[in-house]
């Protein structure tokens, strides 16, 4: 396998008020004897909290994400939506990460290690709550016929495998009126990240040390190799995988 690569980059409301507005008056059923609904006594907010509804997805705290902020709005009943390969990260990876993190903020102090490793087959897209087990349905019959395959770091082995995988995804986004992927995209795993653009000081030399680091380590080490048995996706606080052959 060729010596992997580091890169540097920058990273509806009117059917609840539909909901909202359907009540049961006398002449339908109701009991003739109970308020109107403009005379109904408000719930308490301590009550409510006990009883979240499906519709509404997590709530987004960018204090709990390092400053992160999400790349659209929080809506009710909009479930954020990522299609993507897990990767578990075995210890000669993360004995490289762990040096590249430590050459990385000596130019950027701010540089956080990643928690978990991915490689996106998609963009995050928007799903309403009611869309979600129709995609990933949709996405279990795509990739239903996908063998396993091994993937390198940047990514160098396996890139054929993952554009055809890519191009399955790209007709459910197609299917579900939501945007593709990348046209030409360059596959790889995210090691770390900060808040703001922090380009210009990892760009020249910083980058290029790097790289030695990484064209040392897979001269020395088992190549940087994981076989990948599963798509996942993940929608709002819901996890779907969908096994590979």
């Amino acid at each position: 396998m060729s010596a992997a690569s580091l890169v540097g980059y920058s990273s509806s409301g009117s059917e609840d008020e539909a909901e909202a507005a359907t009540t049961t008056s006398p002449g339908a059923g109701g009991r003739p004897g109970g308020p109107r609904p403009s005379e109904r006594f408000p719930v308490p907010e301590s009550v409510l909290n006990m009883f979240p509804g499906l519709e509404e997805g997590p709530q987004d705290d960018s204090a709990k994400h390092g400053g992160r902020v999400r790349s659209f709005p929080h809506e009710r009943g909009n479930w954020a939506t990522h299609v993507y390969i897990p990767y578990a990260a075995r210890e000669e990876f993360l004995d490289l990460l762990d040096v590249l993190l430590r050459r990385a903020q000596a130019c950027v102090p701010r540089l956080v290690g990643m928690e978990g490793f991915h490689l996106s087959l998609s963009h995050s897209v928007v799903l309403r709550h009611h869309w979600i087990l129709p995609f990933v349905q949709a996405l279990k019959d795509r990739l239903a016929a996908f063998q396993r395959t091994f993937v390198g770091l940047e990514v160098t082995s396996g890139h054929a495998q993952l554009l055809d995988l890519v191009s399955e995804v790209d007709r459910v986004m197609e299917e579900f009126d939501l945007t593709t992927f990348y046209q030409d995209p360059s596959f790889h795993i995210s090691l770390a990240w900060c808040v703001g653009d922090a380009r210009v000081q990892l760009e020249g030399q910083c980058l290029r040390e790097l790289q030695e680091i990484v064209d040392e380590f897979e001269d020395a080490e088992v190549p940087l190799r994981v076989l990948t048995e599963q798509v996942r996706c993940k929608s709002g606080n819901k996890f779907f995988s969908m096994p590979l052959k």
